[in-house]
């Protein structure tokens, strides 16, 4: 049975007819950790040292480069680019790379099924229909050491428009400065243009497949168009079915 908390006398106080219970607004924003991030949850595991594996190329040969941003891409649904996109920002904070996770599917979002916060929270959507206002309002700073997450605050009714705005541009360079490395989630290419416009704003991609769903040459037309639109493609992961 929970015991009750008590306070010391000099912090209890009487209760007035202007008091009013707190909203949940009010409590402390807190965030719980999906068993998915397999980085935290099962560290020891085939699949978290895989992500280590990961880390330690783009570490190598991106984050030490220079390279700040990059985009998580997949074809079509169940790849697994959510999965990637949260895990590999995780592991890169793990080793004290100040990481920014951004959930760039505006059509359907999912990484808060891999960090929840206890109530709603403005994101993307609303940072970019935004005339102007700090961008820091809108990220989710330290949700875990080194690690903080913006996420897409709901699903517009004009996602292309809102992504291909002046503001998306701005909002990413303002990234790149505060941030060691930006990790971008996207929806899948096959539905829609956004990844393609986020790679090129970004401007280097990750591409995501899953073995027996993901075809060779739909991965190879994707990669083709990233390229088009000025994205370099640092790799290609395989993912188990």
């Amino acid at each position: 049975m929970n015991q009750p908390v008590l306070k010391p006398p000099e912090e209890v106080r009487p209760a007035t007819l202007a008091e009013a219970p707190r909203s949940a607004a009010d409590q402390p924003l807190t965030f719980a950790l999906a068993n998915t991030l397999v980085t935290i949850s099962e560290p020891a595991k085939a699949q978290a040292e895989s992500i280590r594996v990961l880390r330690t190329h783009i570490m190598a040969q991106h984050v030490d480069q220079g390279r700040r941003a990059l985009s998580v891409c997949a074809v079509s649904p169940g790849a697994g680019c959510s999965f990637l996109a949260a895990n590999l920002a995780v592991a890169l904070s793990q080793v004290g790379v100040t990481t920014l996770l951004i959930d760039g599917d505006l059509r359907s979002p999912s990484l808060e099924n891999y960090i929840r916060p206890s109530r709603p929270v403005s994101g993307l959507r609303q940072c970019l229909a935004a005339e102007d206002g700090a961008f820091n309002e809108f990220i989710q700073q330290d949700v875990l050491p080194s690690l903080s997450v913006m996420y897409s605050g709901g699903t517009p009714g004009n996602p292309q428009e809102l992504l291909a705005g002046e503001r998306f541009k701005t909002l990413m360079d303002h990234c790149l400065r505060d941030f060691q490395m930006t990790i971008i989630d996207t929806p899948p290419a096959m539905s829609c243009a956004d990844a393609r416009r986020v790679s090129s704003v970004v401007g280097y991609s990750l591409v995501v497949a899953r073995q027996h769903q993901s075809r060779i040459t739909d991965i190879g037309t994707l990669i083709s168009q990233l390229q088009q639109d000025g994205a370099r493609v640092i790799g290609t992961v395989l993912r188990e079915a």
